[in-house]
């Protein structure tokens, strides 16, 4: 019985970071049978615990470390997708982070852009989860990546995600793609128009969820 769903909710749950409804119009990624459309881009624990996102891009700009992807894995209740460097952080060393992080329940893995080819074969050789790299410009060798074996792609081009992703389809139309999709119903469209499979939505700060709260407390004095 086809637009019928049960909503189940609660007083205490009810103040989630909610994901665009509009990404639920893209195709999704099936990773070992769960199909992911909308990516929360977020390293705070308290949000991935309190958000309606199918799953988890945890990236940050500090060298990966194996106790703060086990904290993200264990404290989260969807899948996780964990960086696992290829800038500063590359070789052997990023290859040990992600066998790491297989073992300890990823369901993928995310490098860099500085990423060498090599070290996605390597990757591809070592681990059974799927490994995604970020794009940040058209003047990528795509083609390269796709021949190292990469199965995703992470998009993150600010004003020219739209191009890039668009680039990438005219070179492969079946490879997997999660893009930024902006802050608007509009610009996520655009990308999910444009070819992407998955977006991923970058959530409001701690600090900004906590305005309205404090507003509202300060309302009741």
């Amino acid at each position: 019985m086809e637009g019928n769903v049960p909503v189940f909710g609660s007083k205490l749950r009810n103040n989630i970071v909610i994901v665009p409804e509009v990404i639920s119009q893209c195709s999704g990624i099936r990773v070992f049978g769960q199909s992911i459309k909308s990516f929360l881009f977020s390293t705070d624990v308290a949000i991935i615990r309190n958000t309606n996102a199918n799953a988890i891009i945890a990236v940050y700009p500090f060298t990966p470390q194996p106790v703060i992807s086990n904290a993200l894995i264990l404290a989260a209740d969807k899948p996780i997708f964990c960086g696992v460097g290829g800038g500063i952080t590359t070789g052997v060393r990023s290859l040990e982070l992600a066998i790491h992080a297989e073992f300890q329940g990823a369901l993928g893995v995310v490098l860099n852009k500085p990423t060498p080819n090599s070290l996605i074969t390597k990757l591809k050789e070592k681990i059974d989860i799927p490994v995604t790299v970020t794009v940040v410009s058209g003047k990528e060798d795509i083609q390269g990546r796709i021949k190292a074996g990469v199965d995703i792609f992470n998009v993150s081009g600010a004003g020219n995600t739209v191009d890039i992703i668009k680039k990438i389809r005219d070179i492969d139309t079946n490879v997997a793609i999660i893009a930024t999709g902006g802050k608007t119903n509009e610009t996520i469209l655009e990308a999910i128009e444009a070819g992407a499979n998955a977006i991923s939505y970058t959530p409001p700060s701690t600090g900004e969820l906590f305005k309205g709260i404090m507003e509202k407390y300060r309302l009741e004095e």
